[in-house]
């Protein structure tokens, strides 16, 4: 494996200080991020890139690594997905979502060994998966369950406020 790649707010929350093998790269910014990076200066730490220069370097990684275990539900994930490239991350709340049983990645209490698995997946299936995730098929999604809902005619009924009389 050449390079894991996370994307956070580097903070107390973060556990970014998990080992596993390969280069690691941070991207992001926040309280933790001096005292780590001088901590671990194997770790090429980044700071905040956004745009074209993100979506180069999570596309560039092997394995993204999402180590938060308080996160509920890192829409991060989707972007390195997007990108094409597997997640590695926790069994909490958030990647149990998105992550399931869907062959995108790979969800372990050891990252490392979440890495390794992970690094194995096609990155094509990342990608289509992260697509089909759109706003337009979320949003299309949401009016398809509230179309299957269609309150019964009791429901419709407005309840009337107090000293109002019926029309």
């Amino acid at each position: 494996m050449n390079v894991i790649s996370t994307s956070a707010r580097i903070s107390p929350l973060s556990d970014i200080e998990t080992s596993s093998r390969g280069s690691k790269v941070v991207i992001g910014d926040g309280p933790q991020k001096a005292s780590l990076a001088h901590k671990y200066r194997g770790v090429a730490f980044l700071g905040e890139k956004k745009g074209q220069d993100l979506t180069s370097h999570l596309a560039a990684a092997d394995v993204f690594v999402f180590p938060s275990l308080t996160d509920t539900f890192g829409v991060v994930q989707l972007e390195a997905l997007a990108c094409g490239t597997p997640v590695a991350a926790f069994p909490v709340t958030g990647p149990k979502d998105v992550i399931a049983d869907h062959p995108i990645g790979a969800l372990d209490t050891d990252l490392r060994n979440a890495c390794l698995r992970a690094a194995g997946m096609s990155r094509q299936a990342c990608r289509n998966f992260a697509l089909e995730r759109s706003w337009e098929n979320s949003a299309r999604q949401f009016i398809g369950n509230l179309t299957a809902l269609q309150p019964s005619h009791s429901l419709r009924a407005m309840p009337r406020l107090a000293g109002q009389r019926a029309a």
